[in-house]
C-alpha cells in the first residue's frame, strides 16, 4: 500500500499528460504531491524527508514550468532530485561518516561496514546515472518519450537496481538457524 501511495502523483502526472498536456500534468503533479504531504499533517505524523524534498522540488520546478510555460523546468527537476540524493549519500558518508543506507536498513539487516559502504556508493552511482540519463532523454527525444521514461523507465530502473541490491546482499545475510534445527533433528 505504501509503495502505491508514493507513486500516485506520478501515475496522475502520466494520465493527465496523455489526456491534456505537460502543463496540466505538472499542475496535477503539484496538487497530488501537496496532498501527500497534507496526508501526513492530518495524521499528525512526521513528514518523511524524501516526500518533503520531492514536494518542494515539484512545487518550485513545476511552478516555474507552468509560469513560464516551459517544460525544461520539470525535466530538470528529475535530474536535480537524483543529484541531490546522490550528493546526500556521498556527503553524509565521506563528510560526516554517516551511512544513510545503513540508517534506513540497519535495523532489518546486520552487515559488515565495508558492505554498507559499497551499497551506499552503489546507490549514489545509481542516482547519478539516473540524473544523467534523464537529461540525455529529455533533450534527445520527444516530450512523450521523456514522460514515458520518467514514469516507467526510472521506476523500472529503480526496481531492477533494488532487486540487484538485495541479490548482492543475500550472500552477506546470516543464514537462518533452520539448518541447525535440521541438523539436530537428524541426530
Amino acid at each position: 500500500m505504501h509503495a502505491i501511495f508514493e507513486y500516485i502523483p506520478l501515475i496522475i502526472f502520466f494520465v493527465v499528460n496523455k489526456f491534456a498536456d505537460i502543463y496540466w500534468a505538472t499542475g496535477a503533479l503539484i496538487v497530488t504531491s501537496a496532498l501527500q504531504v497534507l496526508y501526513y499533517v492530518i495524521k499528525k505524523e512526521k513528514i518523511p524527508t524524501r516526500h518533503l524534498v520531492v514536494f518542494l522540488m515539484v512545487a518550485v520546478f513545476g511552478g516555474l514550468t507552468i509560469f513560464f510555460h516551459n517544460d525544461a523546468f520539470i525535466k530538470w527537476k528529475v535530474t536535480i532530485i537524483n543529484g541531490l540524493f546522490a550528493c546526500a549519500l556521498l556527503v553524509s558518508y565521506y563528510g560526516f561518516n554517516k551511512n544513510i543506507i545503513k540508517q534506513f536498513l540497519g535495523e532489518a539487516l546486520t552487515l559488515p561496514d565495508n558492505i554498507w559502504a559499497r551499497l551506499n556508493l552503489a546507490w549514489a552511482c545509481f542516482f547519478t546515472c539516473c540524473a544523467i540519463l534523464n537529461i540525455y532523454i529529455a533533450y534527445s527525444y520527444p516530450l512523450e518519450t521523456w514522460v514515458n521514461f520518467k514514469v516507467f523507465g526510472l521506476t523500472g530502473l529503480t526496481f531492477v537496481f533494488a532487486i540487484s541490491s538485495v541479490l548482492f546482499l543475500y550472500k552477506y545475510m546470516p543464514q537462518e538457524e533452520n539448518k541447525d534445527e535440521e541438523h539436530n533433528d537428524k541426530t
